[in-house]
C-alpha cells in the first residue's frame, strides 16, 4: 500500500442524489445521455427539461454526473450549471473528508468504468451498478493529495474548455464574415453592386455545390478488416463524427485506397441519418459509407465547408421529409444548393481574411486533442500512485 493512501468502500466516499423533478415544475438546463460525449468529459449542448416528460433528477453546478446505462462509453462530466438530467444518469457528490473534483476523475478513470458494470457485465446493455460499486474498495490518497492530483488534471480541462470556447468565437467570426460577403453580398456595411439578370455582384457566377468540390463516398468497411494487429485504422462512422475514436470504435485495413483515409482538418459530411459537417480532429482513420470526404483542387476548404454549412438547414428538411428511418440526400440535391463564386480578385481577399480563423480553430483542434490525450495517459498513473504530485497541507 502507498503510504498515506488509505483503502475505503466508495460508499464512504461518495453518494448519489436523487432530488427528483416531476413534469409539471419549472423548466431547468436538461442533460441526457445524448448531451455527455463519449469519452471526452464535455458536453454537446442541452435540451430542456419540458420537452421530454418524464421524472429527471436535479443537479447543481459542481456536481458529477454519471452516465450508468452502458458505462463503458465514458459519458462523465462535471456540471457548469444548475439543472435536471435523465434518470440513466448518476447525480454523485462527494462526502466529507473527499475532494469532489478528485472524485470526478476517479470515476472517469477506465479502471473504475471497467468495473462500473458490476453483475450485469456482458448484457446486452450493461448498467453501472451502485449497490455493488458501492461496496468495492479502492485506494484514496489524503485529502491534501486528492486536491493536488485533480489540480494537475483540472489544468488541462482548464485549457480544453478554453479553446473550446476560443473555436466557439472564431467559427461564429468567420461564419458571420461568409455569410456576410457571400450571401449578403457586403463588405464593411456596404451592398456590392449587383448584376440585376443574375442577381450576383458584377464579375461573380453562380455554381453547384458539386461543382466546387468532390465530394467522395466512403466504403462499407466491413469488406476491408484488418490482417493483423499492426493492419489497423479506426473506422470513421456517422457516431464518430461527435464522439471521435473510442474503445467501441471499428477497425479496418490499412490496405485500403489513400484516398478513403481521412485526417486531421479533414472537412467530413454525413449525407445520411444525422446530417453533420464537421473538421475532422481525431487523427488518422478509415472512411466509411454514408460519409463525404470533401476536398477541392481549385477553391480553399474555408469556402467549401462554409458553404456546405450554408446549406445544411436544406439537406436536412430534405432528410426529415423521407418516410425511412434513416433519412438522407443525394448527389442531385448537391447540385441544387447554389453557390456564389467571386471574381479573383475578390476571392483572394477573403483568403487572406477568413483563411487564417480556419487555419487557427484546426491547430486549437489539435492542440484539444493532444491534451486530452495527455490528460487521459496521467489519470490511471496518479490514481494508482505511480505519477506522485506534491501535497500543499
Amino acid at each position: 500500500m502507498i503510504e498515506g493512501w488509505k483503502e475505503t468502500t466508495l460508499g464512504e466516499v461518495a453518494e448519489i442524489v436523487k432530488d427528483q423533478w416531476l413534469p409539471g415544475d419549472a423548466d431547468q438546463k436538461y442533460i441526457g445521455l445524448e448531451h455527455i460525449n463519449q469519452g471526452d468529459l464535455q458536453i454537446n449542448g442541452f435540451g430542456c427539461s419540458s420537452s421530454l416528460q418524464s421524472n429527471k433528477f436535479y443537479f447543481k453546478q459542481g456536481d458529477i454526473l454519471f452516465g450508468k446505462l452502458r458505462p463503458y462509453f465514458r459519458k462523465v462530466w462535471k456540471a457548469r450549471f444548475d439543472g435536471v438530467c435523465s434518470t440513466d444518469i448518476w447525480v454523485l457528490r462527494a462526502k466529507e473528508g473527499y475532494d469532489q473534483n478528485y472524485l470526478f476523475y476517479f470515476m472517469a478513470n477506465p479502471v473504475f468504468i471497467d468495473k462500473s458494470t458490476g453483475a450485469s457485465i456482458g448484457t446486452k446493455m450493461p448498467r453501472a451498478d451502485w449497490d455493488f460499486l458501492k461496496r468495492s474498495k479502492w485506494l484514496f490518497p489524503p485529502l491534501s493529495e486528492q486536491r493536488a492530483i485533480a489540480a494537475v488534471l483540472s489544468s488541462f480541462d482548464d485549457k480544453i474548455e478554453l479553446l473550446r470556447r476560443q473555436n466557439k468565437t472564431l467559427e461564429a467570426i468567420a461564419q458571420a464574415i461568409f455569410k456576410e460577403w457571400f450571401v449578403k453580398f457586403k463588405v464593411k456595411g456596404e451592398q456590392l453592386k449587383l448584376n440585376p439578370k443574375t442577381g450576383l455582384p458584377e464579375g461573380w457566377t453562380q455554381k453547384g455545390l458539386d461543382e466546387i468540390a468532390d465530394f467522395l463516398n466512403g466504403l462499407a468497411l466491413q469488406k476491408y478488416p484488418p490482417e493483423n494487429e499492426e493492419d489497423v485504422l479506426p473506422v470513421v462512422k456517422i457516431r464518430e463524427l461527435k464522439s471521435g475514436i473510442t474503445d467501441q470504435t471499428d477497425k479496418a485495413s490499412k490496405r485500403i485506397n489513400p484516398e478513403y483515409i481521412v485526417d486531421n482538418g479533414d472537412v467530413l459530411f454525413s449525407w445520411s441519418g444525422s446530417l453533420e459537417v464537421v473538421l475532422w480532429s481525431y487523427g488518422k482513420g478509415a472512411l466509411n459509407q454514408h460519409l463525404f470526404k470533401v476536398t477541392s483542387k481549385k477553391y480553399p476548404k474555408w469556402f467549401y465547408y462554409y458553404w456546405i454549412m450554408e446549406h445544411l438547414p436544406f439537406f436536412k428538411s430534405i432528410a426529415e421529409a423521407k418516410a425511412t428511418t434513416m433519412g438522407h440526400i443525394q448527389r442531385h440535391h448537391l447540385a441544387e444548393a447554389k453557390v456564389a463564386i467571386p471574381h479573383n480578385d475578390f476571392m483572394t481577399f477573403a483568403n487572406s481574411k477568413i483563411k487564417p480563423v480556419f487555419e487557427h480553430i484546426v491547430l486549437n483542434n489539435s492542440q484539444i486533442q493532444t491534451l486530452s490525450k495527455l490528460r487521459d495517459t496521467l489519470l490511471p498513473k496518479l490514481m494508482k500512485g505511480e505519477i506522485r504530485v506534491k501535497r500543499e497541507e
